[in-house]
């Protein structure tokens, strides 16, 4: 990698300001920047940093105005994060990738592979899974029975795709990642046993999905359990049988979703949410970390906050009384001991 400040700036749309000419290449972090490595700010907390990088070049947002001299070079566009994201997308699709089929692995004969595919070492495709053209199976996958991967998807190492999956193109399914496993349905009994309930349902995962390395999504007890376009989940995720994941929905580490909920699309989840079973979220909700959902949320563009959930600036106003009920408490002692004295 070697570049100048001015063609990266061409890459992405911006002004070079300070030496175009500047050699770039590496990247770093803006509070360990090095010599010629590009770096980036974007967020304010983190402006006390560009006074005394070591970094030559840092992208910066058109609005940022230095209150000290910078050193560096800066590259000045509309979005900093943005930018960074897509100069970092280029020069990933520059890398050479993976084709072909390594051994020892396992294709059954009734299977099909598409064009410039990879299959690794130790990765298992099972009858009439049909893997889409590009994509790539890393060693120790399971491709189940009827599986469909489409092209360009990536199923990294110990990932499993239960039966009768399909997965769409350009998505990204982490390690560790199980799609279609039974959805937890068991009828009790009369005796206080419980009777499992078949789930014959599949995991529908449509096109620019990213699933986190550890998350699990069940299968659906009937029809499926569905994902959208351009969702992206992060680790250690749970999704229950027959939920539904809006397009565009980001949901954060360890957030737990029940049963039969449904949620909209462009809704932002923070880590640890929890979300109760046969809801209803409406598109461009909030949820903020630790945010427990009993209810269906049917106002769009709501922002939640708290356990039970409820509107979060009410939230913010109610945790000030809440800090404040000690002091509340003891004042109210000290009047019941005033007035049993008189």
């Amino acid at each position: 990698m070697e570049f100048t400040a001015q063609q990266i700036a061409e890459l992405i749309n911006g002004t070079v300001e300070g030496n175009e000419n500047q050699v770039i290449r590496d990247v770093s972090k803006i509070e360990e920047g090095r010599p010629e490595t590009l770096t980036f700010l974007a967020n304010p907390k983190y402006e006390q940093h560009i006074y005394n990088t070591d970094a030559s070049v840092v992208i910066v947002n058109n609005s940022f105005k230095p209150e000290k001299p910078v050193k560096a070079t800066l590259i000045r566009v509309e979005d900093a994060y943005q930018a960074l994201a897509r100069l970092l997308q280029m020069y990933e699709s520059s890398l050479p990738k993976k084709t072909g089929i390594e051994q020892p692995s396992y294709i059954d004969s009734s299977a099909s592979v598409g064009e410039f595919a990879y299959i690794g070492a130790f990765a298992y495709i099972s009858e009439k899974a049909k893997i889409g053209n590009n994509a790539q199976i890393w060693p120790g996958a399971v491709i189940g029975e009827g599986v469909e991967i489409g092209e360009n998807t990536i199923i990294y190492s110990g990932a499993k795709v239960y039966k009768n999956c399909k997965i769409g193109g350009n998505c990204i399914i982490h390690a560790g990642a199980v799609v279609g496993s039974d959805g937890f349905g068991f009828a009790p009994g009369p005796d206080g046993d419980y009777q499992k309930i078949p789930q014959v349902g599949n995991v529908v995962i449509e096109d620019f999905v990213e699933i986190g390395a550890n998350t699990t999504i069940d299968r659906a007890t009937m029809g499926s359990t569905i994902v959208r376009k351009g969702a992206k989940i992060d680790n250690l995720v749970q999704i229950a049988h027959n939920v539904e994941i809006g397009s565009n929905t980001v949901i954060a580490a360890q957030t737990g979703i029940a049963g039969s909920t449904k949620i909209g699309k462009n809704c932002m989840f923070g880590g640890q949410v929890g979300i109760a079973g046969h809801l209803k979220i409406a598109d461009q909700v909030k949820m903020a970390a630790q945010t427990g959902i009993a209810k269906s949320i049917n106002k769009e563009g709501s922002v939640m906050m708290g356990s039970p959930a409820m509107d979060a600036m009410q939230y913010n106003k109610s945790y000030v009384m809440f800090r404040k009920l000690p002091a509340l408490y003891q004042q109210l002692q000290e009047l019941e001991k005033k007035v049993s004295e008189k």
